[in-house]
């Protein structure tokens, strides 16, 4: 069994992070044309998606050196 590392769960949290950012962007397409509230909701997501992963990005570079 191997111990983890912080860049190990860093890679993972990122990974899943990307994963649903594409997903809720992907949700934001597909009710586009049943209800444009909901598709910019999804859409508004994913983008707070995105500034998470951003923001992780700036926390893990402070604490991985």
């Amino acid at each position: 069994m191997n111990i983890p590392s912080k860049g190990d769960e860093y890679a993972k949290l990122m990974e899943n992070l990307r994963y649903a950012q594409e997903h809720s962007a992907m949700l934001a397409h597909l009710t586009a044309d049943e209800s444009p509230s909901t598709s910019q909701g999804w859409l508004a997501i994913s983008e707070m998606f995105k500034l998470v992963q951003h923001k992780v990005t700036e926390l893990a570079t402070k604490g991985l050196h």
